[in-house]
Order: C-alpha cells, then sequence, then structure tokens
C-alpha cells in the first residue's frame, strides 16, 4: 500500500492545513469539519496529517490503544488476568480511523465476540472503531450523510472521553479520546447543530481558482501516482520540519499566556456574534494558543484570535435569513467593528 500524499505537498488551502494541525497541537479543541467541493483535497490533507504526527507508545497486542503507564482494566494485554506477564512496548503511528457511513453501532461501539461466546461459551468484548481511534484521530468522510443515531453515539464518545456498551450481558467502560474529523459537500444536507457545535474548528475550502495553482496540483499528483515513493522521499524533509513543530508546540502549549485584554475581546466578540453557550469563546482561546505555539510564541495576541475567528465561530452562529453575505463576513465585520471601538454598532447578537 503507497504512503499517503505529503501534507507538505499539498497545494494551498492553508486555512485547512492550520486547522489540522492546531486540532493536531491540541486535543481539546474538539476537531475539525472541513466542508467544500469535491475534489479540493479534503480526505488527502486529512490523511497526510496522520503520517505526519509523532506515534504514540503503546504494548504488543493492545487493542484499546493504551497508554504503557495507564493501562485500562477492559484490555486483557495490558491488565492482564492473574498478574499475568505485560508485552513489550511499542511505538505505533497515531491511530487514523475511518468511519464508513455503513458502519453499524456495534462496529462503532463494540459487541460480544460471538465466535468466543458460540465456541468456548465466553463472554469477550470485541472492541469497535471508538477503540481504535483512542489517542488519536476518527475521520469520517461524508460525515453529513451519516445516520442519526450514529450521531448521537458519537457526540457521547466525543463529550465524555469514554465508550459506554451495556448490552449482550457486557457491561463495558473504556476510554475512546480521540479528535473528530469530518469532510463532506454541503450539497448534500447539513449537519445537526449538535454535531456542529462539537467540531472546534471549520474550514470551508473551495476550488483553487488561480491558474499557477492548478497546474501545481496536477503535476505534484502526477508525479506521486507514477512513483509514491520517490515524491514522498523528496519531500520527507519539509514534512519532517513541520512534525517537529507539531511536537515542539505540544511541549510548550500550556506555558503559552493569553492576556486579559485579548480574553476579554474574544469574549466581546462572541457576544456580539450572539453565539450561544461558552464553548466558543474557550474553543477560540484554546485554537490561540494552538497557534501560538505553532509560530513558537509565548502569548496569544489580538491578531490570533481575528485570523481564527472565522473558523471557530461561523459554524455556531444562527443564521440570519436577511443577511446574504454568509458567516463570513458577518464575523470579519464583527471583528472590524471591534478593532474600531465600534462594537455597539454591529448588531448581531
Amino acid at each position: 500500500m503507497p504512503r499517503p500524499f505529503p501534507f507538505s505537498a499539498i497545494v494551498a488551502q492553508e486555512d485547512m492545513k492550520k486547522a489540522l494541525l492546531m486540532a493536531a497541537v491540541e486535543p481539546l479543541l474538539g476537531g475539525v469539519l472541513i466542508f467544500g467541493d469535491r475534489g479540493t483535497g479534503k480526505s488527502t490533507a486529512v490523511r497526510a496529517l496522520a503520517e505526519l504526527l509523532p506515534g504514540i507508545d503503546t504494548r504488543n497486542g493492545c487493542r484499546f490503544n493504551c497508554a504503557p503507564d495507564a493501562p485500562q482494566d477492559v484490555c486483557p494485554v495490558c491488565s492482564p488476568p492473574n498478574g499475568g506477564k505485560l508485552p513489550k512496548t511499542k511505538k505505533i503511528r497515531t491511530p487514523m480511523i475511518d468511519l464508513p457511513l455503513g458502519a453499524t453501532e456495534d462496529r462503532i461501539c463494540g459487541a460480544l465476540d460471538l465466535e468466543k461466546a458460540l465456541v468456548a461459551g465466553e463472554k469477550d468484548f470485541e472492541p469497535g472503531l471508538l477503540a481504535g481511534a483512542n489517542r488519536g484521530f476518527l475521520y469520517i468522510d461524508e460525515v453529513n450523510l451519516l445516520e442519526d443515531h450514529l450521531v448521537d453515539l458519537l457526540l457521547d464518545a466525543a463529550a465524555s472521553g469514554v465508550n459506554v456498551v451495556e448490552r449482550e450481558g457486557l457491561s463495558i467502560r473504556h476510554e475512546a479520546r480521540f479528535t473528530l474529523v469530518g469532510s463532506g459537500n454541503p450539497e448534500e444536507g447539513d449537519l445537526r447543530p449538535q454535531l456542529l457545535d462539537r467540531f472546534g474548528l471549520g474550514v470551508d475550502v473551495r476550488t483553487i481558482e488561480d491558474l499557477g495553482q492548478r497546474i501545481e496540483v496536477i503535476r505534484r499528483r502526477d508525479a506521486y501516482e507514477a512513483d509514491p515513493e520517490s515524491f514522498c522521499e523528496r519531500w520527507s524533509r519539509k514534512d519532517a520540519a513541520i512534525r517537529n513543530r507539531v511536537v515542539k508546540a505540544r511541549g510548550m502549549l500550556r506555558q503559552i499566556s493569553t492576556p486579559d485584554d485579548v480574553l476579554a475581546r474574544m469574549s466581546q466578540l462572541c457576544m456580539s456574534l450572539g453565539i450561544d453557550g461558552m464553548r466558543g469563546e474557550l474553543t477560540l482561546m484554546r485554537a490561540c494558543r494552538a497557534a501560538a505555539a505553532l509560530s513558537g510564541r509565548n502569548e496569544v495576541t489580538w491578531e490570533d484570535a481575528s485570523d481564527i475567528s472565522p473558523m471557530v465561530l461561523c459554524h455556531r452562529m444562527r443564521r440570519d435569513p436577511l443577511d446574504d453575505a454568509g458567516s463570513a463576513p458577518r464575523v470579519e465585520r464583527a471583528v472590524a467593528a471591534l478593532e474600531g471601538g465600534i462594537l455597539s454598532e454591529v448588531g448581531y447578537g
């Protein structure tokens, strides 16, 4: 199987790449929603991200991605019965689990291992996709076509970080701490507001209009398909540089400060746009910290907030049927009004 297309070789689509890197640095962001035209590199960028990220440590045979120093009781490998011998630790690639639209509830959450139940008469748990996504990413292509009852399952797991299975005589709880990444085409339907709010960042991607960039996309894709290994090698140094940025940003993230005046402006911005709840401000603060960390800075600036606010707030806003411009221009106008000291004139709250 060929290696994924290199992250650093993706042409343009800077907002999408920035959002994915911020989510990789700060798991508390809650993930990324990427909506846009077909053929704009959405799936390519997500799969390239998994190859780019540093690996995680776990144990041989573990299907729950337990951290070696924090084994889960439900895992027979990391918490062997009767104090059995622990397998060796190993480093694996950061999980990037695809959730197919046709997946069943049992496939997602896990269920009774029927083979063991029928053959040996034992009740054993067969882990699902949520176990495989623990400490990694869960990717849903065409997320707006996902069935409602599956959306509810994902909302519960994403909010709590725990997957609970209570059926068929099983009572199982295991960690399911994953970053949710969804992509889709808005022409095929909208997402439920409950799921929209769970995505920390929302990015709209459009077909590239610049002629030179379009030609470069064709050249790079053609070179990759002709010889994937050679193409990936040519971009490996740039990918390694991005990986180092992510690792360094993760290490300094909790030391980054957010000045009170910047935090006050963030709250004013959310209030002026009529954002429900407090998740908008929290996510904006976390995203700004991640952006500052990726830039190697120790303090968040208002420039971070004004640049990132459309990604954080557009998909949280109530629709205004009298405003044909869309959410992004409304956020930009509110930012401009705030910077100009005329916030009371915005009037979206």
